[in-house]
């Protein structure tokens, strides 16, 4: 039986000479995966929609074993994405992550309409960093590890100076910092930043400008608090690191 989704490509597998396998991120049946006979030929009409990144609607047959595509139509290749070393080493972290945090056919409009935003902005000239940023945050409620945002984990106060500890899986008032030595002491601009991602609407928000300090202590935070608690390997990461020192 023939299906019809729009998906994004999140990653591709050589399958024999000629074959490809893809894995989707699909609106309408969550992450899949299928065979793109012939692929890899120089004039295999699937060629184009066989590449990480590519925003296509997608149809194949629906069986009980591997799916095949039997024709995709390219909505979007993010071209200035893939022309980019830097989005394109952001995006594929992107990608990775969601991938890593994600089960087979588990649908979630809302997610696949997230990740597509994400790489429009970053396709166009938002900063890509922070679009990470925003996307890690929102990642820890499907990663089951939501750190506590609203109030100071210890004694519930919503009032004073904030820092975050890694330790107590969130925010520590002044009056509780005594409960981790090694929490991170950052600007309160920053504590306000990683409130409004997690329940940043991406729709309705304008190109955000942040100084590099803002984005390091985001960053010190995000890396600390998946390297604790997601328990995640992820190459994209590992490159993205070395880039960064690189720059």
């Amino acid at each position: 039986m023939l299906e019809k989704a729009e998906g994004i490509v999140l990653r591709t597998f050589s399958y024999g000479e000629t074959n490809s396998i893809l894995r989707l991120f699909t609106r309408e049946a969550g992450k899949i995966s299928v065979m793109a006979r012939g692929a890899k030929k120089p004039k295999s009409r699937l060629a184009a929609v066989s590449q990480p990144f590519v925003y296509a609607s997608f149809l194949y047959y629906k069986s009980t074993g591997m799916k095949t595509l039997n024709q995709g139509d390219t909505i979007d290749s993010f071209r200035i994405i893939r022309s980019d070393i830097v989005k394109t080493a952001y995006a594929s972290y992107l990608l990775e992550l969601l991938d890593k945090l994600t089960e087979e056919q588990e649908k979630n409009p809302y997610l696949f309409e997230l990740l597509l935003q994400l790489l429009q902005r970053m396709n166009e000239d938002d900063d890509p960093e922070i679009l990470v940023r925003i996307f890690e945050m929102k990642m820890t409620a499907q990663a089951g590890i939501k750190p506590e945002l609203e109030h100071c984990t210890n004694c519930g106060s919503t009032k004073g100076t904030f820092s975050f500890s890694v330790k107590e899986a969130g925010f520590l008032c002044h009056r509780c910092i005594f409960l981790d030595e090694h929490r991170l002491d950052i600007h309160p601009k920053t504590v306000e930043l990683l409130r409004t991602f997690f329940h940043l609407d991406i729709s309705r928000f304008g190109s955000i400008s942040l100084k590099q300090r803002t984005k390091d202590e985001l960053r010190r935070v995000m890396e600390a608090y998946y390297d604790e608690y997601s328990g995640l390997y992820l190459k994209s990461k590992r490159f993205l690191e070395q880039m960064e020192k690189w720059e």
